[in-house]
């Protein structure tokens, strides 16, 4: 069965474009050119990836992406305005997982869906044959099987992304891991824009979520100019 994809933009001809190259590749395409109209099918059907435009009428790619990670945790990507840095960083606050800047290459587009479904399906708890493998640091707990992280019992809605920022500072406890480390291993595909702003966004949700702070971390320790780790 294809990976169904969620196509939002308000411009017919970048949405078409973008559904043709998915189209290409087997996968099965929603295209809509309204958050209003891609609420239903955000509601209907189990979706494996979102691409969302920053600007839409009525209500924005911000407001439907946070509608999306009330209840899902499937990658979104947000399409963004050349140079818009505001946007790309508050679509990562808001739960996206990466970004593509208009204009775009297709290829590049194509590569970075492939590579957030890749990550997605690694850690979707579907997947069966393999022993569970969970990671603790006191009283936070990751399963890197079924993609669960708990906090005192409770349990973390993270993105796919923070997920494996967090499984990487995890295994690599007592040791710095540098953004572009991170990057290395989390985007491994050429097109991918080495930007540190992106790890830090991320690393900043991560903090909220977990109740942390920079000034006294329990969790997430900033190492500056090197990057990150987690204590032993």
């Amino acid at each position: 069965m294809s990976e169904k994809i969620l196509v939002v933009d308000d411009e017919r001809e970048i949405a078409d474009l973008i559904a043709v190259y998915l189209e290409s590749e087997n996968y099965t395409v929603y295209r809509y050119y309204t958050a209003a109209e891609a609420l239903a099918c955000i509601r209907q059907e189990e979706l494996d990836l979102a691409i969302l435009d920053v600007m839409l009428p009525g209500m924005s790619g911000f407001d439907l992406c946070q509608k999306i990670r009330e209840t899902y945790t499937y990658p979104v990507i947000m399409l963004t305005a050349k140079d818009a840095e505001l946007d790309k960083i508050t679509g990562l606050t808001l739960g996206a997982d990466d970004y593509i800047t208009k204009p775009f290459r297709p290829l590049e587009m194509m590569a970075r869906v492939k590579a957030q479904l890749r990550r997605y399906k690694k850690y979707n708890p579907a997947s069966v044959g393999e022993e569970d493998t969970i990671l603790f640091h006191g009283a936070l707990s990751l399963n890197v099987t079924s993609h669960e992280c708990t906090l005192n019992d409770q349990k973390l809605d993270l993105t796919p992304t923070e997920f494996e920022i967090l499984k990487i500072l995890c295994q690599r406890k007592g040791k710095v891991v540098s953004s572009e480390e991170l990057f290395h291993q989390i985007w491994k595909d050429e097109y991918y824009q080495k930007s540190n702003n992106t790890i830090t966004v991320h690393i900043r949700h991560l903090r909220e979520k977990l109740g942390d702070t920079v000034e006294r971390p329990k969790y997430i320790h900033t190492v500056w100019g090197v990057g990150y780790k987690i204590e032993n």
